[in-house]
C-alpha cells in the first residue's frame, strides 16, 4: 500500500473519528504521540465536561469512563459524583473494558493500559513503537512479504496509529484492534504480546473499529463493511460477506450464532445464523451508529451521531429517548433501567423510560 494511499486513508479515519467524538483532536493526523505517551495525565476540576469516548462497569458496579487527553473518570454512585483515576500517560483514550475488577483501556499513540484495582490506578503495557516492532517481527517470521512491508511502514511512521477497541476475558487475556488492521493479543493482562495481523483476511489493512468476545466466539468489524469471526478463540478467523460496504463502528454478540454490526448512515446488519445470511435495518434518520451495548438479559441498545438512543426489539429499531441530546459516542448500562451516555459534554445518565437524570 502506497504512502499516498495511507495519507488519504489517514484523513478519512480522522474525519470519521472527529464525527464520532465531535472534537478536532480525535483525528489520526493529530493523535498525541511521543512525549505525551510518557507523561502523566493532568488532574483537572473540569472532568465533568470532558469529551468521553468509552465506558465500562466493574464487578463492584463502579462506572469507568475514558476520553480526551487520557481522561479516566470513576463513579461509585451511578454517575452522580466523579473522581479521576491515576494514569501514567497523556493521550486520548478511545475504549475501556472490564472483567471483574481487571480493566484495560486503549487509545492514541498505540497505548494500552491495564488496571487491577477497578480503575483506580493504571499501568502502561504497550505503545505504538513496540506494537509496530512486534508486527514487523511476526511478519518476517511468517515470511509474509506484503505484511512485512505494511509493518515496516508502521515502524517508519512512528506511533501515530490509534487503537480503537479492546476485549478482555476473566483470565486477563487482552485483544486490541485499531487503525490499519492492527490487532494484538496478550495472554496475561499485557505483560506479553503477539501480533495477530497475519491471522486476519485483511490484505488491505482496513481499519478495525470494534471487537467483541462471547465465550470462544470473537467478532471484529471495521472499514468497508469488513466483518471477521472466530469460533476458536482467535486461532483462526473467517471473513464474512455482508450486504453493506460502508464502515462499521460497533458490533455485538447477543447470543449463540447471533451477530449485530452497525455503522455509517444508520446501517445495522443482523445475522442469526453466524453470518451466513443477514437482515439489514436502518435508523429512521440515517444517522450513523457510534456505539452499542448489551444489557444483562442480552437486550441491544445503540446510540447515534444525532443523539438518539435506540433499542433492537424483535426485528425493528425503536427510539428510546425523546430528549434533545448531544451527539453520542457510547452507551453502557448502569443499573436497573438506566444507561450512561457519552458525549463531548460528559456523561448523561438516562432512564430507558426516557427521563434524563443528570448531565455530568
Amino acid at each position: 500500500m502506497s504512502r499516498k494511499t495511507n495519507e488519504v486513508r489517514s484523513r478519512v479515519l480522522g474525519a470519521m473519528l472527529s464525527a464520532i467524538s465531535l472534537c478536532a483532536n480525535a483525528s489520526l493526523a493529530s493523535a498525541e504521540v511521543g512525549e505525551p505517551a510518557q507523561r502523566n495525565a493532568l488532574m483537572t476540576n473540569q472532568a465533568g465536561q470532558a469529551v468521553l469516548l468509552g465506558a465500562a462497569v466493574t464487578a463492584s458496579k463502579r462506572l469507568v469512563v475514558v476520553g480526551e487527553r487520557v481522561m479516566v473518570l470513576l463513579s461509585d454512585d451511578g454517575g452522580a459524583h466523579w473522581r479521576q483515576g491515576i494514569v501514567p500517560v497523556s493521550v486520548t483514550l478511545t475504549a475501556v473494558r472490564f472483567s471483574g475488577e481487571l480493566g484495560v483501556a486503549v487509545g492514541h499513540g498505540g497505548v494500552v493500559l491495564t488496571s487491577s484495582d477497578g480503575g483506580e490506578h493504571w499501568v502502561l503495557r504497550l505503545d505504538g513503537r513496540r506494537a509496530a516492532q512486534l508486527a514487523l517481527q511476526a511478519a518476517k517470521a511468517g515470511d509474509n512479504t506484503v505484511l512485512a512491508e505494511s509493518a515496516q511502514q508502521l515502524v517508519d511512521e512512528g506511533p501515530d496509529k490509534p487503537f480503537l477497541d479492546v476485549a478482555i476475558n476473566q483470565e486477563g487475556r487482552l485483544l486490541v484492534v485499531g487503525a490499519y488492521g492492527m490487532i494484538f493479543a496478550s495472554p496475561d493482562l499485557g505483560q506479553n504480546w503477539s501480533s495477530w495481523m497475519g491471522r486476519l483476511d485483511n490484505p488491505d489493512g482496513l481499519h478495525l473499529y470494534a471487537i467483541r468476545q462471547r465465550g470462544n466466539d470473537l467478532l471484529v468489524a471495521g472499514e468497508r463493511g469488513l466483518v471477521l469471526r472466530s469460533v476458536d478463540s482467535g486461532a483462526t478467523f473467517a471473513r464474512l460477506e455482508t450486504p453493506y460496504k460502508g464502515s462499521l463502528f460497533t458490533a455485538e454478540l447477543p447470543g449463540d450464532h447471533d451477530i449485530v454490526v452497525a455503522g455509517l448512515k444508520g446501517s445495522l446488519l443482523r445475522s442469526q445464523d453466524g453470518g451466513a445470511s443477514w437482515q439489514r435495518l436502518t435508523a429512521s434518520d440515517a444517522s450513523s451508529f457510534t456505539g452499542s451495548t448489551l444489557d444483562a438479559d442480552g437486550g441491544l441498545y445503540l446510540v447515534t451521531q444525532a443523539g438518539h438512543v435506540l433499542g433492537l426489539q424483535h426485528d425493528s429499531l425503536v427510539q428510546l429517548s425523546q430528549q434533545a441530546l448531544p451527539s453520542l459516542n457510547g452507551i453502557v448500562p448502569v443499573s436497573g433501567a438506566s444507561v450512561a451516555l457519552l458525549s463531548s459534554r460528559g456523561v448523561t445518565t438516562l432512564r430507558l423510560d426516557g427521563q434524563a437524570e443528570n448531565l455530568k
